[in-house]
């Protein structure tokens, strides 16, 4: 949980994917991230949080379903969504928020 703090903290938009290996929708997400972070370069942090290793984490923020997206700026969540989203709306949502 320290380490996740620090990371949501840094200063930057981050971008972190709360998913689960077993999760069909997550494993579509992975490419889709991949796209985001080539767009946004290192104007943001995207991090992926696996539920299943990560209960404190997931409970402390009320994870419900995967993937679920939240974008945290300065350590607070400005945006939050479950469900797979496309590349560009995400790549706008972290530049409304950077």
């Amino acid at each position: 949980m320290n380490k996740f703090q620090e990371a949501i903290n840094s200063g930057k938009p981050v971008l972190v994917d709360f998913y689960a290996e077993w999760c069909q929708p997550c494993k579509m997400m992975k490419p889709i991230l991949e796209e985001v972070k080539r767009m946004v370069g290192d104007s943001a942090q995207i991090l992926k949080v696996d539920v299943d290793q990560n209960q404190a984490v997931s409970m402390a923020y009320r994870i419900q379903s995967v993937p679920t997206l939240i974008l945290f700026k300065d350590g607070q969540p400005v945006f939050r969504q479950s469900g797979v989203l496309p590349a560009a709306q995400l790549k706008q949502i972290i530049e409304q928020y950077g």
